[in-house]
């Protein structure tokens, strides 16, 4: 009697097949990887030989799973969690968190830093990754283990959770009329040429929730955006030296020689973030120490109460 020998699961193969399932489109799941469609079409087609069914019904117009792909998706993330806690704990015990944290000095950067004391026998390495679609696509590909970032997340696989609704601010030159208020009505935006791509916070998802409050109060939405991103405190410094005008940021915007923060008033306007990172996870010690310190940092600090009437971007 011969026994009968089962094929191997390759990890890389399975973490492919998820990008695929979670996407259901082969050219934004290979987006997600940063590989070629055509090399992650190959690795599925591997996997489906090895495991002797088809994983995915492929159209012209569709992806979808059958019957056997819906049945080893569950089973893939829990392997490759497992996986991955294995190879942590056989390196000698050695924990670490990678954290997008989109830049220096932010709302991410203080739930961090409270992470860190918080839980001191985990090693976060924080990571300046910007935007919440590379951040995400990073997730998938294990390459990051959780992001902040605008809003949450309809990506399958990815658990999030809103952990502060932030005031928007405006940065003001110290030579502008502006500089004299103590706060700045919105309707003041209508005439002020603000400016909104310049800043470490600015991402695609910024730009359009800047794009989004400037276009409700009757601003103009032409000139603050007619250059590149503007990025690090000295350039940013520069740039209202020379530009002479009101930048768009958050009430957390470290300080800028030569600028002044004003918040927004009447009735004032709110940017959202949320933790995201892997389905299944939370039980890392890192990752709960995220999410309890920007609970404590919520409750002390009021983030998810959100002022009267203030404008947001989800109306």
């Amino acid at each position: 009697m011969t026994s009968r020998t089962w094929p191997d699961l390759d990890v890389r193969l399975l973490r492919h097949f998820v990008a695929v399932a979670d996407e259901l489109h082969f050219g934004r799941a290979a987006a997600r990887l940063f590989i070629a469609q055509q090399a992650l079409s190959r690795d599925v087609q591997r996997l489906e030989e090895r495991v002797g069914v088809a994983l995915f019904d492929r159209t012209s117009r569709r992806v979808a799973l059958t019957a056997a792909g819906e049945m080893l998706l569950p089973r893939a993330r829990r392997l490759l969690v497992l996986h991955d806690e294995t190879v942590r704990e056989l390196r000698g015990g050695e924990t670490t968190l990678l954290v997008n944290v989109v830049a220096p000095g932010l709302t991410p950067a203080r739930v961090l830093a409270a992470a860190r004391s918080r839980e001191p026998a985990t090693e976060f390495f924080a990571r300046f990754e910007g935007g919440m679609r590379r951040a995400t696509s990073l997730l998938g590909e294990h390459r990051l283990d959780a992001t902040f970032g605008r809003g949450g997340t309809a990506v399958s696989g990815l658990a999030h959770r809103l952990i502060r609704w932030e005031p928007l601010a405006l940065l003001v030159p110290v030579r502008s009329p502006l500089a004299e208020q103590s706060a700045v009505p919105l309707a003041a935006l209508r005439d002020a040429q603000v400016c909104w791509l310049a800043g470490d916070h600015v991402t695609p998802e910024w730009e359009d929730v800047a794009r989004r409050l400037l276009q409700s109060c009757g601003a103009p939405v032409d000139g603050g955006g007619a250059h590149p991103y503007v990025h690090s405190i000295e350039e940013l410094a520069h740039h209202v030296r020379v530009r002479e005008s009101p930048v768009l940021t958050l009430q957390d915007q470290p300080p800028v020689p030569g600028a002044v923060l004003r918040p927004l008033v009447e009735p004032g306007a709110v940017y959202p973030w949320s933790l995201v990172w892997r389905a299944g996870e939370h039980h890392r010690p890192g990752l709960r120490a995220l999410l309890e310190s920007a609970a404590e940092l919520a409750t002390a600090e009021g983030w998810l109460t959100v002022p009267e009437l203030a404008w947001r971007p989800d109306e």
